[in-house]
């Protein structure tokens, strides 16, 4: 019978559901808004659910976005896609850990991932090769410069 009443009080349901969620992995608290809104939970019991574990350190949309972003980084991501996918995540702080990436590292990883999906040739004579290798560059999140020393790198020798 005590089950039952804690599966109908939303401050129970709230709270279950937002830590279930987060112990899969870590979330923004607006995308945890978002998931609580979607099953039906009042907005001032999340908000009272969310500040909680706030306070208790579970929730931490700096940690978010570090962890985050480390993960797009570590999957071929630049910073201006990080950044405008944390955006759309509710988080308006760039992390610590895209900060801390010079641009010639950024510039590096650009040639790198340029290396790995297309090779580094010469591609001063072939327009239409290399709007089609900046464009995936530019959707990657690269920014112009970047793209452009990415577009300009090749083999050593070359």
């Amino acid at each position: 019978m005590a089950k039952q009443e804690n599966q109908d009080d939303p401050l129970h349901k709230a709270r279950s559901v937002a830590l279930r969620l987060l112990a899969r992995r870590e979330h923004s608290r607006m995308e945890l808004t978002m998931k609580l809104r979607q099953r039906r939970i009042d907005r001032e019991v999340i908000d009272r659910v969310l500040d909680e574990y706030e306070q208790k350190g579970w929730l931490d949309d700096t940690r978010f976005a570090d962890v985050y972003a480390r993960q797009r980084m570590d999957l071929g991501y630049g910073p201006l896609r990080i950044l405008a996918e944390l955006q759309q995540r509710g988080v308006d702080v760039a992390p610590d850990c895209l900060e801390q990436v010079s641009e010639q590292a950024w510039r590096e990883r650009a040639v790198s991932l340029r290396d790995k999906r297309f090779g580094l040739d010469d591609l001063r004579e072939d327009w239409n090769e290399k709007m089609r290798q900046a464009r995936f560059l530019t959707r990657r999140g690269f920014s112009v410069a970047q793209v452009e020393w990415a577009l300009e790198a090749r083999h050593q020798g070359d």
